[in-house]
């Protein structure tokens, strides 16, 4: 039974943790929650949910490739702030990342 438990525990280990402290879905030109709070150096990971394609931006950190739809990006948060997160192909998508 021991040996069970530690096989398992080791296997969880393994694993990790996930991919992205939050989740952000793109969908009818818009993003969805439109305001996270992460811890710095955590990640975001933008789904696009949508039948277009999508970018995101946040001026001075970072400025993605365009992402088609069923594509995922996962951004990390270097740096405690507020910071507003665009799309460079529809102007009027935004949303706030706050990041302790």
């Amino acid at each position: 039974m021991k040996a069970l438990f530690l096989a398992a525990f080791g296997l969880v280990l393994a694993i990790g943790p996930a991919a992205a402290d939050a989740v952000v879905t793109q969908k009818s030109r818009a993003f969805r929650p439109t305001d996270v709070t992460v811890n710095r150096g955590e990640a975001v990971t933008f789904t696009n949910d949508d039948s277009y394609i999508h970018q995101i931006y946040v001026d001075g950190l970072f400025d993605s490739d365009e992402k088609a739809p069923g594509e995922n990006l996962n951004e990390t948060f270097p740096r405690s702030g507020t910071f507003q997160v665009r799309c460079h192909i529809h102007p009027t998508m935004r949303m706030t990342v706050h990041v302790r």
